[in-house]
């Protein structure tokens, strides 16, 4: 996932209360809460991140999850898309007369897996599986995750409806754990009407948040090309038909794609990051390897961008008498954050931390498997701040040196649990005609 620039937000009014909620006693409750859970809540995510899993794989993850839910008391389902655990908090207020209990619902989402990274931090919760780190941050998220859900099984007498707890695994691999935990009902009895995530983000300090409404985070294809020849040796190159020399000039076509198919403000990029063409200084070898990626945000641009990279490979392939033969993985969708649930959850953000503290994020070309969910229905994704500049907190997700500043554990747990009865009491003050099913 990339990188975002910020800019201090200019919005986030505070939305009206309800009458029958002092938000603002509700709001200083769970800061109480989230400050006194940070020692469990470190404890917690120093032990995920020494026991990292790869995707899929989060058999040890799950089983720690599920056993530290029931041990709140919370009702917990296992097994979902292999790995992937699900709680329920139900909130002990009547629901409005003539409401469903899914028109009273939202999810909070983590996920769970972990990258194939060999960690360089010497500190004490260092990564045990050599090989494997926490490098993205996702034993923050569930940590986060696990917090909020013992401040929201605490508090569950102060409101009406349901908060679902999804624990996901396989973010980092497609198809994606999101797809297959929807495939397997997540959003099923019953069915949220919103579902939130965060995701550690450390070039912003810890106790800030960044979000954006509308298109955020963007989709991505991986491609695959197998470069066709006729090797030998380097001496005589017209008796061979150079892998080589055409995947430079497919390399460059392809640059086109972009260039020529984009629009100048529509965002999308095709990157080439593995090249692999096995000769020697005097062979030529007979086939060659590339793979790279395509990002983008539109529809009909990703299926245009797709015709014309066959297109270049068939015509790249002619012009030197070779074969290019191209695997296009089509990944995960484009995020988009509904904009009124954002605005939402931009405004309770602000009540919670200060609106200084919540800012404004660019546009990602970074992919989320959380898009699924953004798909399926009204999702807002943000970003939570985990650097500490003074501390030398700076390195980027997905290195082998990526740490945070632990204080924002409190700060995700607390917003998690926040954003979640806030959303509650918005979908129970809803009019009467989304209170049917």
């Amino acid at each position: 996932m990339s990188d975002s620039h910020t800019r201090n937000s200019q919005r986030g009014a505070s939305l009206p209360a309800t009458e029958a909620t002092d938000f603002a006693a509700l709001a200083e409750r769970i800061r109480r809460q989230a400050a006194q859970g940070q020692s469990d809540a470190v404890a917690w995510r120093r032990h995920l991140h020494a026991h990292p899993e790869l995707s899929f794989q989060e058999h040890q993850t799950a089983a720690y999850v599920a056993k530290a839910l029931k041990e709140m008391g919370i009702a917990v389902q296992e097994g979902v898309a292999d790995t992937g655990v699900v709680g329920l908090v139900e909130g002990q207020l009547p629901l409005p007369e003539g409401m469903s209990r899914d028109a009273c619902c939202t999810a909070l989402r983590a996920d769970m897996d972990a990258l194939p990274i060999r960690e360089a931090n010497e500190v004490p919760y260092r990564s045990q599986n050599d090989g494997v780190m926490h490098a993205c941050g996702h034993d923050v998220h569930t940590t986060c995750l696990l917090a909020a859900a013992r401040i929201l099984q605490d508090l569950r007498g102060e409101f009406a409806g349901t908060v679902k707890l999804i624990f996901q695994p396989g973010e980092e691999r497609f198809p994606g754990g999101a797809s297959l935990m929807i495939r397997d009902g997540v959003l099923e009895n019953p069915a949220p009407r919103s579902v939130l995530g965060q995701h550690v983000h450390p070039p912003l300090e810890a106790g800030t948040i960044g979000m954006r409404p509308g298109p955020y985070m963007a989709a991505a294809d991986e491609l695959y090309f197998h470069v066709k020849g006729r090797g030998g040796h380097a001496a005589h190159p017209h008796l061979l038909i150079d892998p080589v020399l055409m995947s430079s000039h497919l390399i460059l076509q392809l640059q086109r794609v972009v260039a020529r198919l984009a629009r100048p403000d529509q965002p999308a990029v095709l990157s080439i990051g593995r090249v692999i063409a096995e000769g020697a200084t005097n062979i030529v070898p007979d086939e060659a390897r590339i793979d790279g990626t395509f990002r983008s945000f539109d529809p009909e641009l990703r299926t245009k961008a797709h015709e014309a990279i066959r297109a270049i490979c068939r015509g790249t392939a002619e012009a030197f008498g070779g074969q290019i033969d191209v695997d296009i993985k089509v990944g995960y969708p484009p995020l988009y954050n509904n904009e009124a649930l954002t605005e939402r959850i931009r405004a309770w953000a602000g009540e919670y931390l200060g609106a200084e503290k919540v800012l404004d994020l660019e546009i990602s070309m970074g992919a989320e498997d959380f898009a699924y969910y953004s798909q399926a229905g009204e999702a807002c994704f943000w970003r939570l701040g985990t650097g500490n500049a003074e501390r030398g907190i700076t390195s980027p997700i997905h290195t082998a040196t990526f740490d945070i500043d632990e204080s924002a554990l409190e700060t995700g747990a607390g917003l998690m649990a926040w954003f979640a009865v806030r959303e509650l009491a918005e979908k129970a003050s809803g009019s009467p005609q989304s209170r049917t099913a």
